[in-house]
């Protein structure tokens, strides 16, 4: 059991290095001081950290590359091994439900928490405001358009599709071992373009850092630290009482996964970190099918940390232009960002951008609110992302514990 619970799957008999030897060929530690020298730029030296932005977008873009083939691979793979189709679809079934009822549950928490805290009973006055002509346009929600500008949600579908074709090939066999070789070539690329996530964390902190400063967060500083303080709980007790049932301990799955969450942390961006979260859950015991149905769906369906913020970015707008809303207007808040919340994978900019789609359904709360959030957006965005990851990594877990498709790594 201890192997469960550990995560431990490195060799026995590997000799262990000196700790100095450990942390500079740690991955984490460079992540960590890139972050921490990101921020020094950004905020010393704010016209360097501006042009550092070109940088980080351009590592995030490399990143993206290897999502559509590590999706495809892995999913097909998983799939045409699995067989039973009903398995499959049984999988997808129980995933959507799951990020249902969870992000539900989130966007609750959000609305509950704003209203407690009431970050938004402050003067409007005080407040810095960013450029009306930035705003983006809120559009009503599309399930056309959410597909259509969902990459993720495109090759997932694609995938599945191949998969099941696969099953009924007569040329199964010969197919499985090209794609295994496809697979390792791609994974191989990854490991490699890895080594520059300290690059990419640097680049993306000290460009946010000196575009919006650090000044900025202090007129919303309450706002911002309610949700921090919101999906804090949210993870260490609602996902932690989730894996609590399931024994596993949260805090040794975020020991586990530590690499990710920094990187996500730099970059502002969750994507970074799915092609090698995969890697983590299934070296941690959970089954490829699993790993590859579940986590591709959920990044574009399963956002527990958009969908807090979102909450309390509602209810802020409305309590900072005095807006009284009934039990009914609230349950109707709830319902459109139930469905809005989903789209925030298929754009760039996404919470922001769902954000003023959602407040179109809802006339009485002045867009224009937006503005006051402009600069603060971004550096709730690591919260987010981080908070993204961290619910989808629990949904894979819960998904191949209830599959029985969890094995328990050997010590």
């Amino acid at each position: 059991m201890a192997a469960l619970h550990d995560f431990n799957t490195k060799a026995p008999d590997s000799p262990k290095k000196p700790l100095w030897q450990r942390i500079l060929s740690n991955l984490t530690f460079w992540v960590l001081i890139a972050i921490i020298a990101g921020i020094l730029v950004g905020h010393f030296a704010p016209e360097i950290g501006v042009k550092m932005e070109w940088t980080s977008k351009r590592f995030i873009d490399v990143i993206k590359l290897f999502i559509p083939p590590i999706i495809f691979f892995t999913i097909v793979l998983g799939i045409s091994g699995m067989g039973d189709m009903r398995k499959v679809g049984r999988i997808g079934i129980k995933s959507l439900l799951y990020f249902e009822v969870v992000s539900t549950f989130a966007l609750i928490i959000g609305i509950a928490m704003a209203y407690w805290i009431q970050p938004g009973n402050i003067d409007r006055n005080s407040l810095t405001i960013g450029d009306p002509n930035e705003l983006p346009k809120g559009e009503a929600f599309s399930w056309l358009n959410f597909f259509l500008t969902n990459l993720t949600l495109q090759v997932l579908v694609g995938s599945i599709i191949t998969g099941i074709l696969l099953n009924y090939s007569k040329k199964r066999q010969q197919a499985i071992v090209l794609l295994s070789q496809g697979s390792k070539i791609v994974f191989t690329g990854l490991k490699y373009v890895m080594y520059l996530a300290p690059v990419g964390a640097f680049a993306g902190m000290a460009s946010v850092i000196g575009k919006y400063g650090l000044e900025t967060l202090v007129p919303l500083g309450k706002l911002m630290g309610t949700v921090y303080i919101t999906m804090f709980l949210f993870i260490f007790l609602i996902l932690g009482g989730i894996l609590r049932f399931y024994k596993i301990s949260i805090f040794k799955l975020l020991r586990y996964i530590k690499e990710e969450i920094l990187l996500v942390l730099g970059t502002s961006s969750s994507e970074t970190a799915l092609p090698t979260i995969m890697t983590k859950l299934e070296g941690m015991g959970c089954s490829k099918s699993v790993v590859g149905l579940v986590i591709p769906t959920g990044y574009s369906f399963n956002l527990d940390g958009t969908s807090i913020y979102l909450s309390m970015a509602v209810i802020f707008m409305t309590q900072l232009y005095h807006v009284d809303l009934s039990f009914a207007a609230i349950l109707g808040i709830i319902g459109v960002l139930m469905v809005t919340s989903k789209g925030a994978a298929g754009v760039a900019g996404s919470g922001f951008i769902v954000l003023a789609s959602t407040l179109t359904a809802f006339p009485e709360i002045p867009i224009e609110g937006l503005t006051f959030l402009w600069g603060v957006d971004k550096f709730m965005g690591e919260a987010r992302s981080i908070t993204n990851l961290i619910g989808n990594t629990v949904a894979t877990i819960v998904i191949s514990k209830s599959e029985k498709e969890f094995v328990e790594p050997k010590l």
